[in-house]
């Protein structure tokens, strides 16, 4: 059974705040010892060129910094914590079908969480203990060319299926709607919506599942998520969530290439 629609709130804590505080001195307040003085005059070595990417989608982060490029649930603060597993909605209200040509496409990569238009490099998913709302947050496997189509897509959707219908399983019909949604200016390329779909049930009762989506591209990788549940979600989650995954997958890169 899909869950029973709750008062929602979402009460961010001040850790992806102050992470990003933290982050942002770091990145503007590093300070070096003077060199001491050498006793003869030196040459400068050049500065090593990072060897090329083995991988196929052209990512120069090893599997650990990939790893370590996930936020966390501490980022984002209480009532976030890890995910016990797929939402009731997941099957109940985002797995469905539609005859608007371009649209299926959108409910195919909402509900398989390839929103880049491939599986996931690694993933994680939260769970917001208070409402029952989910976010996944993951990172791609595609190169940087695959990774801007993909946005170019997400572009089209507000203009090719800014309002569609949509028919799940159970043979509930979905009035579906998607807008663009505003974004950190973060990275090198960007792209959000916002799509929600309701359906009121046989005996009268009314559902709506609201889902924000966001893919960023930081040079060569890139990383989405959705932040989904049912009634209204507070953007402030998803914007929290770019922002501190935008400038963790940025510093991970700087910290070193794959040296193969």
């Amino acid at each position: 059974m899909i869950p029973e629609i709750r008062p929602r709130g979402l009460r961010l804590s001040l850790a992806a705040a102050g992470l990003l505080a933290v982050g942002g001195c770091a990145a503007l307040g590093l300070r070096h010892p003077a060199a001491a003085p050498h006793p003869f005059p030196t040459i400068d070595a050049p500065a090593p060129t990072p060897k090329a990417s083995t991988r196929a989608d052209g990512s120069t982060l090893s599997d650990q910094q990939a790893e370590a490029a996930l936020i966390t649930r501490n980022d984002l603060g209480a009532p976030w914590e890890a995910t016990r597993g797929a939402a009731t909605w997941r099957d109940g209200l985002l797995k469905a079908t539609s005859s608007a040509g371009p649209c299926q496409r959108l409910l195919d990569a909402l509900y398989s969480d390839e929103l880049l238009g491939g599986p996931a490099r690694v993933a994680v998913g939260l769970d917001d203990a208070d409402t029952d709302a989910q976010l996944r947050y993951q990172i791609g496997a595609r190169r940087p060319a695959d990774v801007d189509a993909a946005l170019e897509w997400l572009r089209s959707m507000p203009e090719q299926c800014a309002r569609f219908t949509a028919t799940t399983g159970t043979g509930l019909q979905e009035d579906v709607q998607v807008v663009d949604a505003p974004l950190p200016e973060v990275g090198d390329a960007r792209q959000g919506l916002r799509v929600s779909l309701a359906a009121t049930t046989p005996d009268g009762q009314d559902y709506l599942l609201t889902i924000d989506l966001a893919a960023v591209r930081v040079g060569e990788d890139a990383f989405a998520l959705t932040n989904a549940g049912l009634g209204d979600v507070p953007n402030d989650a998803t914007q929290a969530a770019v922002q501190v995954g935008a400038l963790r997958l940025a510093d991970i890169r700087k910290q070193g290439r794959v040296q193969v």
